[in-house]
C-alpha cells in the first residue's frame, strides 16, 4: 500500500538584496521624519508654513475621530473615490476597446485620430469652467474630470498593444472565420494586455490627481473640498494630512492594479493555462 504524503510548501528563501531595499527605504523616511522634527524644535520652519510631524498626525486624528467641514476623513475619501471609480471605470470601459479598434482597423483609426489628438491634449482641469456650469457642484462635474484625464493613457496604450501583434495571427483568424467578437476577445485583447494593465496604472494615476484638482473647485466634499476649507480657516496640518490621505490612497490605488496586472499576466501565459 503506498502512502500518499501531502506536498510540503516550499518557502521562498529571503532575499538579501531586497531586504538591504526595505531597510533603505525605512531608513529614509525615518531620516526625514527626524530632520523635520529637529528643524521644526529649533524653530528653523515657521508652524504656519510647515507644523512638525506630529501636528499633522494630531490633525489627521482629529478628523478621523471628529471630522471637518461637515464630515469625517473616511466619508471626505469615500466621497472622492466613488467619483475616480465612476470616472475610470467610464474610460477604461469606453478608451481600451476604442485603443484596439483603432489599432485593428485603418479606417477608423484615421477617423478617431484627429479628433482624439485635439481631446487628449486639454488639460483635465481645462475642463473645470465646462463641469462648473453643466453640472454645478454636483458629481457629474469631477467624473466628467476624471474621465477626461484618465482616457488618453487607456486609449494609446490599447493602441500600441493592439499594433505589437503579429499580423499573421491577426489574419489566420479571420481566415478561418472569427467573428470580430471572437477576433477582439482570443487575439487583440490577449495580446494587448500587459500593454492595457500599464496604462491603465498611468490612467488611474492621472484620473485620482484629476479629481483632487477638480474638488479644490467644483466639489462640496471630498478630499479636496476639505482641504480648501482647511486652507480658508488657516489649518494647515489640516492641509498636509489631506495631502498624505491623497498621497496614500493613490499608491494604494497603483499596488492594487499592480497586484491585478501580475495576477492577470500569470493567468494569461500559456504556461498557466
Amino acid at each position: 500500500m503506498t502512502m500518499v504524503l501531502p506536498a510540503v510548501r516550499r518557502r521562498r528563501p529571503t532575499n538579501p538584496r531586497a531586504m538591504s531595499l526595505r531597510l533603505l527605504s525605512a531608513l529614509s523616511i525615518s531620516t526625514l521624519l527626524i530632520a523635520w522634527s529637529a528643524a521644526s524644535l529649533a524653530g528653523w520652519l515657521p508652524k504656519g508654513v510647515l507644523p512638525p510631524p506630529w501636528e499633522i498626525a494630531s490633525a489627521a486624528y482629529r478628523l478621523v475621530t471628529e471630522g471637518f467641514a461637515g464630515s469625517t476623513l473616511q466619508i471626505h475619501l469615500l466621497s472622492s473615490i466613488g467619483r475616480f471609480a465612476a470616472g475610470f471605470l467610464l474610460a477604461a470601459l469606453i478608451g481600451v476597446p476604442l485603443g484596439l479598434v483603432m489599432g485593428w482597423s485603418p479606417p477608423i483609426r484615421h477617423v478617431v485620430t484627429p479628433f482624439f489628438e485635439t481631446f487628449r491634449f486639454i488639460a483635465p482641469l481645462a475642463w473645470i469652467p465646462f463641469a462648473a456650469l453643466w453640472f454645478g457642484t454636483g458629481i457629474g462635474g469631477p467624473i466628467l474630470i476624471v474621465f477626461s484625464g484618465a482616457l488618453a493613457p487607456c486609449v494609446i496604450n490599447a493602441f500600441r498593444g493592439a499594433r505589437q501583434i503579429d499580423p499573421v495571427l491577426l489574419e489566420a483568424s479571420q481566415m478561418l472565420g472569427a467573428s470580430p467578437w471572437r477576433l477582439a476577445v482570443d487575439v487583440l485583447l490577449p495580446g494587448a494586455l500587459p500593454s492595457i494593465m500599464a496604462g491603465l496604472r498611468v490612467s488611474a494615476a492621472l484620473a485620482w490627481q484629476s479629481l483632487v484638482g477638480a474638488e479644490l473647485i467644483v466639489a462640496s466634499s471630498g478630499v479636496g473640498y476639505m482641504m480648501v476649507q482647511g486652507q480658508g480657516s488657516f489649518e494647515t496640518p489640516i492641509v498636509l494630512a489631506g495631502m498624505v490621505a491623497i498621497g496614500l490612497v493613490g499608491l494604494i490605488i497603483d499596488r492594487a492594479l499592480q497586484f491585478a496586472s501580475d495576477r492577470i499576466g500569470h493567468k494569461w501565459r500559456p504556461s498557466a493555462r
